[in-house]
């Protein structure tokens, strides 16, 4: 597989105390562009996917949301949108501001069995260690990872008790990292491995693996772009019957501590109404495992969308068929899931 010819020198490739300095990725919305969003909410009061940017007009915000898709696609690849008051509006009209400024921004798609676009990011009890099993579905802590699109979102609607911390790293910084100081590495993980999609691929089947192996680094149309999940690369290539070699698993394994290094490593505290977005190709995200509140309604919840950009970077192949459901295609809907 072909790497970049150095070092990757964009803006992408930035450390935490980039963040910390310059925090021009966190936009606070102005009172004028809340009430614009409110005046939206009021000619979409049905399905919260049953609409398109047409349909959700934003004449003073989607100027500033353009320049988010910039910063998302061209720039550091992590934008904060912060001001949204959550006590103001119950879970539907939430829902209904969060997918009007979705498709403002990309293309949201199928982001698990049910065929949902805007999923719940909740404890459902479920143990994160066993098969089949989606991280996002429990309380525990998850390993640095990206998502199966172009963008992942994240809406705050309550927070945890204690705990889930959310924690975003540049892939591009660790790469750079790892051509200083273990380039022999890179081959492996340019290789690729086939993933675990832990039923959710084009045939159904719990035991189904990607067909061909997803690079970790892949380097297209000048961009060097990231994808990895280090569950389910373990779980897939076992899968697949070829357990990861103690290289591969060595290879693995500094890309997941790389991903939580101190200085490379950002720290997020969410606050009620956030909406984090994260560049799936240059970002990698994990959260601290968390504590509910006994009550069922300030149980933390996050409201996930995974959007595809409408013009999203060039990407190879191997790259973009993450799910066995075709170039930048989403999880296949199952009936009955």
């Amino acid at each position: 597989m072909e790497l970049p010819p150095g070092p990757v020198r964009h803006a992408s490739a930035w450390r935490a105390a980039d963040l910390v300095r310059d925090t021009s990725w966190i936009h606070v919305l102005e009172p004028a562009e809340i009430a614009e969003i409110e005046a939206a909410v009021q000619a979409n009061v049905h399905d919260p996917s049953g609409f398109d940017r047409e349909d959700f007009p934003l004449p003073t915000l989607a100027p500033r949301l353009d320049r988010m898709i910039a910063e998302l696609e061209g720039g550091r690849g992590c934008v904060v949108i912060r001001g949204l008051d959550m006590d103001r509006y119950d879970l539907v009209v939430a829902k209904l501001i969060y997918w009007g400024l979705a498709v403002h921004l990309g293309v949201p798609i199928s982001q698990n069995a049910k065929g949902e676009r805007i999923a719940h990011v909740a404890d459902s009890g479920r143990d994160y260690y066993s098969v089949n099993v989606r991280g996002y579905t429990t309380n525990a802590r998850l390993r640095p990872h990206c998502d199966a699109s172009d963008v992942v979102g994240l809406l705050c609607w309550r927070t945890a008790r204690s705990g889930g911390l959310s924690m975003m790293t540049s892939a591009m910084s660790f790469y750079n990292e790892i051509l200083r100081t273990r380039p022999e590495v890179l081959p492996i993980l340019a290789r690729g491995f086939h993933y675990d999609l832990r039923g959710e691929g084009a045939t159904g089947d719990p035991n189904e693996v990607t067909v061909h192996r997803v690079p970790v680094f892949s380097w297209h149309g000048g961009l060097l772009s990231c994808r990895f999940n280090q569950k389910s690369i373990e779980e897939g290539m076992i899968k697949a019957g070829m357990p990861l070699t103690p290289k591969e698993q060595a290879a693995v394994d500094l890309v997941g501590d790389l991903a939580l290094a101190d200085g490379l490593r950002h720290d997020l505290t969410f606050q009620q109404g956030d909406i984090q977005l994260l560049n799936n190709h240059t970002v990698l995200h994990s959260r601290t495992a968390f504590e509910d509140w006994p009550e069922p309604d300030r149980k933390r919840n996050l409201l996930r969308l995974w959007l595809n950009l409408r013009a999203g970077r060039p990407l190879a192949p191997d790259i973009a068929d993450r799910l066995n459901t075709g170039p930048r295609g989403g999880v296949r809907i199952q009936a009955g899931a």
